[in-house]
């Protein structure tokens, strides 16, 4: 391993905490306290919008023994309150930019919602008829009081800007020619306050960690980085992702376009492409944690007799123990103890070493090889439906693993990783994930395999989780790629 990557590994060290786990290993900074609440303004306006709309509403439309009376049920406001919230939500109406002034999206999310309400109420009581004067009040008057308080919360904060006040501490990471450019283009947005300027040699390699020190010691939660200064570091963008911290890449000379990224313009018409940090973080997080653990005590429970069928026919076909516990790379390249019923013959990782030379990999990275002489009898019957790989729910309910994921690799592989590569070291592993159900070992090439775990890792969500799931149970079934 050259020194370039003992640097990389060691550096894995920096990030002491799952990036899902809270906003940000910097914690509370302002930044992020001013983003939170904003938008805790945002769902206070929209709920005492709704709640005024509804009995204005009530009180002025009329009578009705639906779903739509509050007089028959109190408590039915609350759901009301929530169904649009969360539609309000899946529209990304609480993010920050422009979202929150999508006036024509927050139509539409209400007009969903309504309809929504119209259904639960004729499923809930179809004898009765809705008042279509309530209806039509509680449309009408949700919207205009919702976008009325969306428009003061948006008017004060600007104001609040203007004097100086709600300002996001941000670093500006640029070339000496081109700063007083860069902190023209920052400050014409009037909501940020330059806490640091620093020239492209921040990022370099061996400076970066001092930088990212700086970053959090003084709460900066978003950082803008000249393109000069970044074109030949494209990578470091997954890492400041890592640290929940939002990238904002800026072409100053605007020389080229771009693609393929989140592109928007700056109020003084300068393109910029930012990189925001991943979803899996703060509530996300353990929303995820709840779901892998639920799912793996459910599973353990239904599948303990496949358990007990492969324990019994692995004693009985070949010597050796029952369990094989290999050394895996996890989160932060941090070494722990994969789970996997033993497949393969005793000494098999020393029989490994004289087998390299007919590793069909084309990279290198990882050790593929069809036809393996070190796999028994009953090792190529669990290995080709996966079910070997059953005692790492165990990893997962330990938190070492998360059902979804990028596979954790042995350090063998991991010694053989490029610079960018680590990247997929931010997150837990996984027992499955978008590799195993796009072809799993028929995949050569380990480029491939992180442009899957990249995509996963950016466009994370439950519905993803369960989506590679069911896709795994199929590929199993189908025998896809195994061997």
């Amino acid at each position: 391993m050259d020194r370039d990557k003992e640097s990389l590994i060691s550096n894995q060290s920096f990030l002491k905490q799952d990036i899902r786990s809270v906003p940000g290993v910097a914690g509370l900074r302002r930044g992020v306290l001013f983003i939170w609440a904003r938008r805790l303004a945002l769902l206070t306006s929209d709920c005492f919008s709704i709640s005024f709309a509804w009995f204005i509403a009530k009180a002025l439309g009329s009578p009705s023994q639906s779903f739509w009376s509050v007089a028959d049920n109190r408590n039915i406001l609350l759901p009301v309150i929530c169904i649009t919230l969360s539609i309000f939500a899946a529209r990304k109406l609480y993010r920050p930019g422009d979202s929150r002034r999508d006036y024509r999206s927050i139509i539409k999310a209400l007009s969903l919602s309504n309809v929504l309400l119209l259904l639960v109420s004729y499923f809930y009581n179809p004898e009765h008829s809705v008042s279509r004067s309530q209806f039509l009040l509680f449309w009408g008057l949700g919207i205009l009081l919702v976008c009325a308080g969306r428009f003061a919360i948006d008017y004060l904060t600007h104001l609040s800007r203007l004097r100086g006040s709600i300002r996001y501490p941000v670093m500006i990471v640029v070339d000496p020619d081109h700063a007083d450019r860069a902190v023209e283009v920052v400050e014409s947005e009037q909501r940020y306050r330059i806490a640091s300027l620093m020239d492209s040699s921040a990022l370099d390699l061996h400076n970066r960690e001092n930088t990212f020190a700086q970053i959090q010691r003084l709460g900066i939660a978003e950082v803008f980085v000249a393109w000069d200064a970044i074109k030949r570091r494209m990578f470091l963008g997954q890492r400041f992702q890592a640290l929940g911290i939002t990238l904002h890449v800026v072409p100053l000379e605007q020389k080229r376009a771009f693609g393929g990224a989140n592109l928007h313009m700056l109020s003084a018409q300068v393109p910029c492409v930012s990189f925001y940090p991943p979803v899996i973080s703060g509530v996300g997080f353990w929303l995820k944690r709840l779901f892998d653990v639920a799912f793996a005590l459910i599973f353990v429970i239904l599948a303990s007799p496949i358990y007990l069928v492969i324990a019994i026919a692995i004693r009985l076909d070949s010597p050796g123990p029952l369990f094989y516990k290999q050394t895996r790379i996890g989160l932060h390249g941090k070494p722990f103890k994969v789970w996997k019923y033993r497949s393969m013959v005793q000494n098999a990782d020393r029989l490994q070493a004289q087998l390299e030379e007919m590793n069909q990999n084309k990279d290198g990275v990882l050790f593929k090889m069809k036809s393996d002489p070190r796999i028994t009898r009953v090792g190529k019957f669990i290995r080709r439906y996966s079910l070997d790989e059953l005692p790492q729910i165990f990893n997962v309910i330990l938190g070492e693993m998360s059902l979804v994921g990028p596979r954790p690799l042995p350090l063998r592989d991991v010694e053989r990783f490029e610079r960018n590569y680590f990247i997929r070291q931010d997150v837990l592993p996984g027992i499955t994930g978008l590799w195993q159900v796009s072809g799993r070992s028929d995949i050569d090439n380990f480029d491939d395999v992180l442009k899957l775990d990249l995509y996963y890792i950016q466009n994370w969500s439950i519905w993803l989780d369960i989506n590679i799931l069911f896709r795994t149970f199929s590929a199993v079934l189908k025998k896809s790629g195994a061997y």
